[in-house]
């Protein structure tokens, strides 16, 4: 499993990658081969299994490190993205300071917390057992998502949690969540994200956000956000067959 990927977060490094939901192993090797820094594995929204997200791990190797996208903040499916070998769990819609703080016990081994100890993938299948799990609490990274009004009003209370790495901002469903659907750039969901991100910044924690475009990414950047997903395989398949379409159709 690639390590370094926490440690590149806690210094401040830019990061910037897209999100996977199609169950194929040649599209990890492209985005790897393309510069991402990172993988955004999504389990909650895209249609993958704990199996072919672990397909898609194995395709990145050593190269790019993974994160996965637990379909809900639940024990099993944390314990099960991990011991597939990502490089960190995405906790999505953490509303509570109760919430964060549970998604950090799942993920870290006793004393820290309560993660199971399984042998898989992470593992080596047995082979690097002791190595793992002496430093899985120090290299696994817990990253929550704030998609949720509720969440922003209790922010301070929430990246107060020991254990948390990093705060990933959902802007979609959080201007959802104000009933404002897809209308990210509202001054209210725009005042709500700040808060988010003056809140993290004060407290020296590393946030990110999602954006469908390299340039509605391009002023969070500028901003101080440094993990950065930008667009999903499918969105990129969307645009380059109608590119291709329109050029020759027109």
């Amino acid at each position: 499993m690639p390590m370094a990927f926490k440690h590149r977060l806690s210094r401040g490094d830019v990061l910037v990658g897209t999100i996977v939901t199609l169950p194929s192993p040649e599209m990890v090797e492209i985005f790897c081969s393309a510069g991402f820094d990172w993988l955004f594995v999504d389990l909650e929204h895209g249609a993958l299994g704990v199996r072919e997200a672990q397909v898609l791990l194995q395709a990145a190797g050593e190269q790019v490190p993974c994160l996965v996208r637990v379909p809900s903040i639940d024990e099993v499916w944390i314990k099960r993205a991990l011991d597939i070998g990502a490089a960190g769990v995405i906790a999505p819609n953490v509303r509570s300071a109760q919430a964060a703080r549970q998604v950090v016990r799942w993920c870290k081994y006793p004393p820290e917390g309560v993660r199971s100890v399984g042998i898989a993938r992470a593992q080596g299948y047995g082979e690097r057992f002791k190595e793992y799990v002496s430093s899985a609490n120090d290299e696994v990274a817990v990253i929550i998502q704030i998609e949720h009004i509720d969440a922003v009003g209790a922010i301070e209370e929430i990246i107060a949690v020991s254990g948390i790495d990093g705060v990933f901002v959902g802007p979609y469903d959080l201007s959802a969540s104000m009933d404002k659907m897809g209308l990210t750039t509202d001054p209210a969901v725009q005042d709500a994200i700040r808060r988010v991100k003056q809140s993290t910044r004060a407290a020296k924690i590393p946030i990110g956000i999602f954006g469908p475009t390299a340039e509605s990414v391009k002023p969070y950047i500028q901003d101080g956000y440094t993990l950065i997903a930008v667009g999903t395989d499918t969105l990129m398949l969307v645009k380059a067959a109608k590119n291709i379409t329109g050029a020759l159709k027109r």
